[in-house]
């Protein structure tokens, strides 16, 4: 008599991984894991199908358990490690990105800027309604023109004042891609400062620009001076429910003291953004770790379930080799962003991040791809998750920079530079 297949090994325990982690990082990770599966995987098949995230509330909810601008110190931060960071990323991942998202844009791409190159008072300021999510942040970056190519943006911040006599700068142009935008209270907009397009990135600076609420879908809001900004939200395949938006500003004005870094920041901006976005391309490899685990986990158990010929398609010498591979690509790029995540909490690691970003979010896209495969037809139904887990893979190599530009502009020409320099 056949003994029915044992259930593989989870990588996990095969490589002992969270023992190497340290008490206070393996508690955060805890949290983040009790807190997934108690108030976010009941309803991740929901707000997926509806294509809502109650961003907001959710927000809130994510800044109660510490997790927003985690890995910065004082003003309401937990002042956690990269590592932490990267755990609770991958802990959101795998159970849906769009909440995985709310994080990183909150606490790498808006409030690190602020941390690191902002004035005192914008520090005391913004950080701690960030932390809290009593302010929530989008990210106003990219224009339908000029995608990576950052230091040629064509949206113009002009000094100006407003109708009270206000000292400041008026804002005219296009964003693209700025998710959970409606929901937000603030955009960290980069604009040029300088009408001199041969500075290129030189005459970039980057601002804290308020706004008022709207809902998920399109907006249009006006200023008392005339100022207008009018969204519209931008159909994806996957990331249900987060919505990003392309924003057409109109004379819209902005206090001086919302520059970040004031008058000293003029012409700064570029640099103080890349520096989140460094930070942020680890967070993006932990989510790429998060939907490959996702995925694993989704592909073991409908293997030890699913049958055919009489018995579990997991006793197939085809499915098992399936999740061999998956388990070791899964664990050679989570072993990867632990390494990065300990460089970067040095200090270092910053072309280690790009390295990591781009090879670990392929890689995501090949494990969910096998786990779907496993699945056979039901792979392609949204009633798996493995179907959102997939669609959701393929945008990991695109968010933070795309792998071609990461490949040339960051990684190669360092590495070119080093040797030079030798």
């Amino acid at each position: 008599m056949n003994k029915p297949a044992a259930s593989p090994i989870h990588p996990l325990v095969l490589m002992q991984v969270e023992s190497r982690l340290s008490e206070e990082q393996k508690a955060i990770q805890t949290v983040v894991r009790e807190f997934a599966a108690k108030e976010l995987k009941p309803n991740i098949a929901t707000w997926y199908e509806d294509g809502q995230l109650p961003a907001r509330d959710l927000a809130k909810a994510l800044g109660g358990i510490g997790v927003l601008g985690m890995h910065l110190q004082n003003y309401g931060c937990a002042g956690t490690d990269a590592m932490s960071y990267g755990l609770a990323c991958l802990e959101l991942e795998a159970v849906d990105s769009g909440l995985r998202s709310l994080v990183s844009v909150q606490g790498s791409l808006a409030m690190f800027a602020i941390y690191k190159f902002g004035s005192e008072a914008q520090k005391q300021e913004w950080l701690p309604k960030l932390a809290s999510a009593e302010v929530m942040a989008a990210v106003a970056v990219t224009e339908p023109d000029y995608g990576s190519d950052v230091a040629n943006l064509t949206t113009m911040a002009v000094k100006g004042t407003n109708e009270e006599g206000v000292e400041g700068y008026i804002i005219n142009g296009v964003k693209t891609w700025c998710t959970f935008a409606a929901r937000a209270n603030v955009l960290m907009l980069l604009a040029r400062t300088d009408p001199d397009r041969s500075k290129t990135h030189r005459g970039l600076s980057l601002f804290i620009v308020p706004k008022p609420l709207g809902d998920a879908h399109g907006f249009m809001f006006k200023q008392p001076g005339g100022g207008k900004m009018e969204g519209r939200p931008i159909d994806t395949i996957g990331y249900r429910g987060m919505h990003s938006y392309e924003i057409a500003i109109e004379n819209w004005f902005v206090p001086a003291d919302h520059l970040i870094g004031e008058e000293s920041g003029l012409g700064k901006g570029f640099y103080y953004q890349m520096s989140g976005f460094e930070n942020g391309r680890l967070q993006t490899a932990a989510r790429a770790v998060g939907v490959m685990q996702a995925s694993y986990e989704s592909a073991v158990e409908y293997a030890n379930n699913r049958k055919a010929f009489g018995h579990n398609i997991a006793e197939y010498q085809l499915t098992q080799v399936k999740l061999g591979r998956m388990a070791v690509i899964t664990q050679a790029s989570r072993q990867f962003s632990y390494a990065v995540a300990k460089l970067m909490g040095k200090g270092q690691g910053q072309m280690e991040a790009s390295m990591v970003k781009a090879y670990v979010c392929k890689a995501a896209e090949w494990v969910s791809r096998e786990a779907m495969q496993i699945h056979g037809g039901f792979g392609y139904a949204e009633e798996y998750s493995v179907s959102r887990l997939f669609v959701d893979a393929r945008v990991l190599s695109i968010f933070e920079g795309a792998d071609e530009t990461l490949c040339l502009k960051v990684i190669a020409r360092r590495l070119v530079e080093e040797s030079n320099a030798k």
